[in-house]
């Protein structure tokens, strides 16, 4: 499906550093040792709702509320983008329904299941999800809010990259987890913003679900195959034509694959390493660095660790297997 959006104006990029401002605490930026190398890191995992995704839904549902303080939004999640807006709508007072897969991440359903929203589990996938939250968004005449295909989330995950720049100026190559592609667009626009263009920056995708990397090689989404992957904020599709595309395409964004086995290396290193929890999404550029898969083992390099929502039951069991 084509949904045709604009590139955020610097006015909502300031909007959103506003709203984030009145509302969010600044999450650091640590330096980690992985493998010998120092690396930053920004604990996007210590937000309130375990996940960077508040401030693309703070931000969006904000800018909705002031179009329209009496209407009501929904969106499509595989889970942390649904956590943003569940609890961005309570803070802002506004109404909000959450579609979700039927096979969507327990730890992740269970969270949401904690705020007063209208809550929909439906189909395998987060594109039957996304289906469904378009059709009842026309038959209720309200707003849909994409996870990353929607000028005012963008905006709001430019804060992350903001913080971190002010926090560790003296980085040289970002590595950033791809899904749809918001975070990274945010990236990309606070960097040019900041006169930055001297960092490089990678996106990091699940080799099981990367929908991003084959849609930039002339794929279409509905063409892409998924298979299963702990890297479930990452997995499904993205829109065809969507404005991260663009723009990833654009700044010529190189893109690594990260197989399944090191992603999940990476999840129980962090933890006995460096004493992170991570969930898979957060561990994709984890194990992109610790394997240098970016292929730069010079650089003064970071991540965004991008979340913490896994469940329990998974979590023993990734720290039960072996490193190697």
């Amino acid at each position: 499906m084509i949904r045709h959006v604009s590139v955020p104006t610097s006015a909502q990029l300031e909007a959103a550093r506003r709203v984030i401002a009145d509302h969010l605490v600044v999450t650091p930026t640590v330096t980690l040792n992985m493998r010998g190398r120092p690396v930053f890191a920004k604990l996007e995992n210590l937000q309130t709702t375990g996940s960077f995704k508040i401030r693309g839904a703070l931000s969006a549902i904000d800018a909705a509320h002031r179009d329209d303080p009496r209407g009501a939004v929904i969106t499509s999640s595989a889970g942390n983008h649904g956590l943003g807006i569940a609890h961005a709508a309570s803070i802002l007072g506004v109404p909000a329904t959450v579609v979700v897969p039927e096979n969507a991440s327990l730890a992740k359903v269970k969270k949401l299941g904690e705020y007063d929203i209208e809550l929909i589990q439906v189909g395998s996938s987060y594109d039957d999800a996304q289906r469904y939250a378009l059709d009842l968004a026309d038959q209720r005449s309200i707003r849909y809010i994409s996870p990353f295909n929607d000028a005012n989330v963008i905006a709001g995950q430019a804060t992350v990259f903001d913080e971190m720049l002010y926090q560790a100026p003296e980085l040289e190559h970002i590595v950033v987890p791809v899904g749809g592609g918001g975070l990274i667009s945010g990236v990309l626009l606070s960097r040019e913003a900041h006169g930055r263009d001297d960092i490089k920056v990678t996106g990091a995708q699940p080799l099981e679900s990367s929908a991003m990397y084959h849609v930039l090689r002339g794929v279409r989404m509905s063409e892409v195959t998924h298979r299963p992957t702990i890297a479930d904020g990452l997995a499904g599709g993205g829109d065809d034509g969507a404005i991260t595309n663009e723009l990833i395409a654009r700044y010529e964004v190189p893109l690594v694959l990260v197989e399944e086995l090191e992603i999940r290396r990476a999840v129980r290193e962090a933890a006995e390493v460096n004493g992170l929890v991570l969930e898979g999404s957060s561990a994709v550029p984890y194990a992109t660095i610790t394997l240098n898969l970016m292929n730069d083992a010079t650089s003064r390099v970071g991540f965004i660790a991008s979340g913490r929502n896994l469940s329990h039951d998974l979590f023993v069991t990734l720290l039960s297997e072996p490193l190697a």
